[in-house]
């Protein structure tokens, strides 16, 4: 029950924990409580976020993503309680002072002319592939304009990133336009879906249950918790761990790099899959609708320039290829580093951030090639800081996490390629163990059954 003393009326963590739906939906910012269940349909971050933290305190993740202009909106939402016991760790401490010294520097602010330069750059190699395919008939100058497309599509899934996180351009309308040109329109990926899905990702951070980004079943799996079949809290069904599952599952540490490099048809299919779907909301919508078409006009039409059908089917592999190097850079960050079971709590936000990053380590000259997410600690803790300002930080985190005895990997991108195979080796070795509850089968047996 509510108490009033001082004129103030609180109430406890258990009682707050009750309004944890999405009916009744209550979230504590620096100790005082608001109700956002009329909000959650409206939020500019989507409805993921309120709902992973519903019915907590939710303080260093609303620092985390949210500008000092946004605070003045909260106190519409005040329901006139401050929760009783609410206490703030010396690691948030630390966490929030390192936020507002960033902020008085201006950092968050100072984007630099990286995205001027990198759109240069996407443009220039735009030209050139088009170029190859359309007045060359050399088939191993298309081979190299497949390359250049995947390479765009790279380096265009950068600004769809950093944009998505903050404005990169001069205004909001710019920077809409930035994402559904170089999201839909360039690459046929829906802005839309990267963010929701993104956002789940920030959110619960390497969450075997409710991170996206780990959900790869029944293709991949990290951890042998998944082979408990255990709930996805994002898609909203049961990753099943069956015999498929088992058996694809057994060979992912060989499997891993083919599948990574046609990855992207999954991002297209998740994206029209969302687009269509009557149940999910997505803001501007017909925007999105009309970005994917554009790009499912132009690409197909590029390709049919090339004279025959195996020079067309080169082109499109040469260019899922490289592009499926982006896919890699995702796992490596998250793949190997550890992940839990159970809801995102918002009183361990910057423990939970770093426990489940893996920083690149690279020299200055390769940060266009990681765009910007070598520093992922960093920026899972700082998403809205321009990439230009990660380096900068990052001794100031490192020095935090030593302060504080928390983990703070960085490794060289070869080690983090043979520390996820390692992990995904482990797992499949784990799966192949026929004690593991799945029904039997006479054939898997036969095949696994050794001496």
């Amino acid at each position: 029950m509510a108490a009033e003393t001082d004129k103030r009326r609180y109430i406890s963590s258990e009682e707050l924990a009750k309004h944890s739906s999405r009916p009744d939906l209550w979230i504590s910012i620096q100790g005082k409580v608001y109700n956002v269940t009329d909000w959650v349909n409206s939020h500019p971050g989507g409805e993921i976020p309120l709902l992973n933290l519903a019915g907590q305190d939710a303080t260093d993740a609303y620092v985390a993503f949210h500008p000092a202009s946004a605070w003045k909106h909260l106190d519409r939402f005040f329901v006139g309680y401050y929760l009783a016991d609410y206490n703030v760790s010396d690691v948030s401490k630390d966490y929030r002072r390192l936020v507002a010294e960033f902020t008085k520097l201006g950092l968050y602010e100072e984007k630099g002319h990286g995205v001027l330069f990198l759109m240069s750059f996407m443009f220039l190699l735009y030209l050139v592939a088009v170029y190859l395919v359309i007045r060359t008939k050399n088939p191993w100058a298309h081979l190299a304009a497949g390359g250049m497309m995947g390479m765009l599509w790279i380096q265009s899934g950068w600004i769809g990133h950093d944009s998505s996180h903050y404005n990169v351009m001069i205004s909001p309308r710019f920077n809409r336009l930035a994402q559904i040109l170089s999201g839909n329109c360039l690459t046929g990926i829906s802005i839309g879906w990267w963010k929701r899905t993104h956002n789940a990702h920030h959110i619960a951070c390497n969450c075997l249950n409710y991170d996206p980004d780990l959900q790869h079943m029944p293709l991949f799996a990290v951890s042998s918790k998944l082979f408990n079949s255990i709930t996805s809290y994002f898609y909203e069904r049961t990753m099943t761990f069956d015999l498929i599952s088992r058996f694809l599952i057994s060979y992912q540490h060989l499997t891993f790099y083919p599948v990574m490099c046609f990855a992207r048809i999954n991002l297209f299919s998740q994206s029209i899959i969302l687009l269509l779907s009557k149940k999910k909301k997505v803001p501007s919508r017909w925007q999105e609708i009309v970005g994917i078409i554009v790009f499912w006009t132009w690409y197909p039409y590029l390709v049919s320039f090339l004279p025959n059908w195996g020079e067309r089917l080169t082109f499109v592999i040469a260019s899922f290829v490289i592009t499926g190097i982006q896919h890699v850079q995702f796992c490596l960050n998250h793949f190997s580093s550890s992940v839990y079971v159970g809801n995102p709590k918002g009183n361990d936000w910057f423990e939970k951030q770093t426990m489940g990053t893996l920083n690149i380590t690279c020299s200055p000259w390769m940060d266009w090639f990681h765009g910007g997410l070598q520093f992922q600690a960093e920026h899972h803790l700082f998403p809205r800081l321009p990439r230009c300002h990660l380096r900068r930080i990052a001794p100031a985190v490192k020095e935090l996490c030593k302060k504080h005895k928390l983990q703070y990997s960085s490794v060289s991108f070869w080690d983090a390629n043979i520390m996820t195979l390692r992990t995904l080796r482990t797992a499949a070795l784990q799966a192949r163990d026929l004690d593991c509850p799945v029904p039997k089968n006479l054939v898997w047996e036969a095949l696994n059954t050794h001496g």
